[in-house]
């Protein structure tokens, strides 16, 4: 399993990151067994958030994280102060509240990472990067980041934290794959797949901020059951959103080239893809919902296979071979 890191985070942070929303207090047995498999095969970074499942993933996690004597040797990131139905929610007062909620159904004194789930570009970064700070001097969190922040609001807060000796934004949780997405998923995602953001890449590149991507596999586009023929035949309400955010001709001709490409190379089209993600210039890690063992491993290879520059710009259209 290769490793990172993240500035504030003293612990290696494995470039894999479980998610936990397959995990819950109804299948503790099924969720320990997933969870077990991941630190097994090196993984000991987990993706938890406020708002799933209503609190049982974060405490069926607490659990298994109790259970099995980890605290010190698994790296936490958890997610907070995303909207509601009533109202947004990117507030000191939420943060707060959100924040000492997950930590008491995890049972845990700390996070290691800290996000903001979602952004409020009305309002100013000022308040939110201290009140941050605030809880990280406290103790309850080592570093803090913004998922599904622009990189202009990112810099923004990081501004502000340097003109007034505070803490930055470390890291940043934005989609990114293959495909390029035609419509978000949910209301206030931020992507930085696609010709169209190339910017974005750019200065992720150069700042060299951690990266953690959310839908590498373009929400199920690359898991090998989309093609042009059944677009119109699932029922199952994450293949139907897959269809409506990425099932373009240009995506079809990136899942082409990801095939041709994986048959060369002896890997699967969702190993493919998350090759592609893996072998960007970026300090990435890529945030996966694996169901078992046998999934994270898939993705642990497919991890491991760096692709040449050539290899990706012929992946996403920007070349005409990959040679």
């Amino acid at each position: 399993m290769q490793n990172g890191s993240v500035a504030g985070v003293e612990k290696r942070v494995s470039r894999l990151v479980q998610g936990t929303v397959p995990v819950s207090t109804k299948a503790l047995d099924e969720s320990f067994a997933l969870l077990d498999a991941v630190i097994e095969q090196g993984g000991n970074t987990f993706d938890t958030a406020h708002v799933y499942g209503g609190g049982d993933n974060e405490r069926a996690f607490g659990k298994w994280v109790k259970d099995r004597n980890v605290r010190e040797s698994v790296v936490i990131l958890a997610k907070g102060a995303h909207h509601n139905q009533d109202r947004k929610r990117v507030t000191p007062y939420d943060v707060a509240a959100d924040l000492h909620d997950s930590l008491a159904r995890m049972q845990v004194e700390y996070v290691d990472i800290y996000m903001l789930h979602r952004d409020d570009p009305e309002v100013p970064v000022g308040p939110i990067v201290e009140a941050l700070n605030h809880w990280k001097n406290e103790g309850l969190i080592r570093a803090f980041g913004g998922s599904n922040w622009s990189h202009a609001r990112l810099l923004a807060a990081n501004d502000y934290a340097a003109e007034r000796g505070l803490t930055p934004f470390a890291c940043s949780s934005p989609n990114f794959s293959l495909a390029a997405q035609v419509k978000e998923p949910w209301g206030g995602c931020v992507t930085i797949s696609g010709p169209a953001n190339a910017e974005a890449r750019a200065w992720y590149e150069k700042t060299q901020m951690a990266v953690f991507a959310w839908s590498s596999l373009a929400g199920g586009f690359f898991s090998g059951r989309i093609n042009r023929e059944n677009t119109g035949s699932f029922d199952d309400y994450y293949m139907k959103l897959a269809v409506e955010c990425y099932a373009t001709e240009e995506n079809f001709e990136r899942l082409d080239r990801a095939q041709k490409l994986g048959a060369e190379k002896g890997l699967t089209l969702p190993q493919v893809a998350m090759s592609y993600v893996m072998s960007q210039p970026l300090n990435l890690f890529a945030l996966v919902g694996c169901n078992n063992g046998e999934e994270f491993a898939a993705n642990a290879r497919a991890a491991e296979v760096k692709l040449t520059a050539q290899e990706c710009a012929w992946l996403d259209l920007r070349a005409d071979s990959p040679r």
